[in-house]
């Protein structure tokens, strides 16, 4: 959890104790539900370190509430901002207004995505100083050698960064796993093009623990049970 220095915004402050983002934090406040020292905050009061703040019982009525699905996006499919012509995954599968996908997947790429109207997790799952596992299959467009497997396993150099060791298992002649805990545009496939081979197929199966499995192309599921507490307790955010 990133450091709470005080004075802080109540805002700011109930997002990073994962109460709620910043922005339904407003919310609740404008609801007069928040409270600091007992007394109804308002819209940019700050808190100091010895401060109690408490949110009324009332605030579950109306706190939004939070759903999360795994997605399979198939190839072809915008993740965010299509343009003319270009179909998104709203355009294949039914999804609530504020519900957004966690990362992006490129066009030309397909597989697992979280979706989730929480924006609490975004930085939480994508941010690479939290070292959150992503799964891939890649398929590559001539036989896989040694020396690119163990390039790809101690990190590539690129135009403007080294990738980070990562772990790599060859599949059959053209086919490899990997898992990165870092997530830059495009990256596996400059870090196979930078070592000399060009990606044909690119299949994420895993974000953390929750699973691609047997989930058709385009279809969606909704994340609950232990799945989704396991999912948010190593993110720390509170169900």
């Amino acid at each position: 959890m990133e450091e709470i220095i005080y004075p802080i915004r109540i805002n700011r402050y109930l997002a990073l104790k994962n109460v709620c983002s910043r922005r339904e934090a407003d919310t609740l406040i404008e609801k007069g539900v928040v409270l600091i020292n007992g007394k109804k905050a308002k819209i940019g009061d700050k808190v100091n370190e010895n401060d109690k703040v408490t949110v009324n019982s009332k605030a579950t009525d109306v706190m939004k509430k939070y759903v999360y699905f795994a997605f399979n996006k198939p190839r072809g499919i915008v993740t965010h901002s299509p343009k003319d012509g270009q179909r998104s995954i709203k355009d294949i599968t039914y999804t609530a207004d504020d519900v957004f996908p966690v990362g992006r997947l490129d066009k030309n790429s397909r597989g697992l995505l979280i979706l989730t109207n929480d924006g609490r997790i975004n930085d939480k799952l994508l941010n690479p100083e939290y070292n959150h596992e992503k799964e891939y299959v890649v398929t590559v467009n001539k036989p896989i050698t040694n020396i690119f497997l163990k390039v790809m396993r101690q990190g590539v150099q690129l135009e403007d960064f080294k990738t980070r060791e990562a772990v790599v298992e060859k599949k059959d002649e053209t086919t490899f796993n990997i898992i990165l805990t870092e997530g830059k545009k495009h990256q596996i496939r400059r870090m196979c093009t930078a070592l000399g081979w060009e990606v044909v197929d690119l299949k994420r199966i895993r974000v953390m623990g929750i699973k691609l499995g047997t989930l058709g192309s385009g279809q969606q599921r909704k994340l609950q049970g232990k799945e989704l507490e396991d999912l948010l307790a190593s993110l720390g955010v509170l169900q």
